[in-house]
């Protein structure tokens, strides 16, 4: 039998300690069980006790069950996510089962004091050799942080042909949270090249999460010139036209060049390739 009555939810952070109790009001005779049942497994035996005062402990590394006086308790020292179930205190006596308590337990993950992660792109795009300082915000709430773990910020880069952002430096102490510490900025620093381009992401690590920022996307300026350069250097065939005056060979006049691209067969490329890049760097270093 179960008295819907004797039935309970609780939920608690991981790593709190939890006391389950169970009403001592059977019998002499009667026995006393802690089990719980685990999505996916197979019930558990906890412990028990005797329907009479008993001074036994049944005690692991993660559970106690003992008397208390008037009640049959289940301690769990330090809970965790996998501690989530439901939890029967189960009474009895000659041929029958009563279920006396039952409790379902949800274990949350522990959550962290941060509310947000904000951050503000370059005022303008910078130039090769330039200094960028780039700013993240983050903000706290102590009020709603369940576990002791103090948060480290980190700064991650993604390219524009990059599948994963790389890592790029970890934050120390070195905060400015001025008066309150509910609102803490972060500047990272640095000379950028060409090849720094992309999107930086600042990253806060907590409670075994990480969050990350909105992100800030980083313009160097001449970027698009030098890649566009070599795109056309490695890719354009330069056709010479030339233009004969009337008059006779001796005055045989070349107009400006013109740029036309062509396919080529195999077995030119391999002969005309060097030529004609020789002829493009000459164009554009003169």
């Amino acid at each position: 039998t179960f008295n819907n009555e004797n039935f309970e939810m609780k939920s608690v952070a991981a790593q709190q300690n939890v006391t389950l109790t169970c009403p001592r009001t059977f019998p002499h005779k009667a026995n006393l069980f802690w089990i719980r049942i685990i999505s996916g497994h197979q019930p558990e035996f906890l412990g028990g006790t005797y329907g009479f005062d008993y001074e036994g402990v049944h005690q692991t590394r993660h559970f106690t069950t003992k008397q208390e006086p008037g009640t049959f308790i289940l301690y769990i020292n330090q809970s965790q996510i996998s501690d989530t179930g439901l939890y029967y205190c189960i009474g009895t006596e000659t041929l029958e089962m009563t279920f006396v308590r039952g409790v379902f337990l949800k274990v949350k993950r522990p959550q962290s004091s941060i509310s947000g992660i904000f951050q503000a792109p370059p005022s303008a795009a910078v130039h090769p050799g330039e200094s960028v300082s780039l700013q993240c915000s983050v903000l706290s709430d102590s009020e709603k942080k369940t576990c002791s773990e103090d948060y480290r910020v980190h700064w991650f880069r993604a390219g524009s042909h990059q599948s994963h952002p790389d890592f790029i430096y970890t934050h120390g102490g070195n905060a400015e949270c001025g008066n309150s510490s509910q609102k803490c900025f972060y500047s990272f620093s640095k000379k950028v090249s060409v090849s720094d381009a992309g999107t930086y992401y600042c990253a806060v690590a907590a409670c075994g999460e990480v969050m990350f920022g909105n992100g800030a996307k980083l313009d160097i300026k001449g970027q698009f010139n030098h890649q566009f350069l070599k795109l056309i250097k490695s890719h354009v065939v330069l056709t010479f036209v030339p233009v004969f005056s009337q008059t006779d060979e001796a005055s045989l006049i070349y107009s400006a060049p013109t740029f036309s691209r062509r396919k080529v067969t195999k077995a030119e490329r391999g002969n005309t390739l060097r030529s004609e890049r020789e002829k493009c760097d000459w164009l554009f270093n003169h």
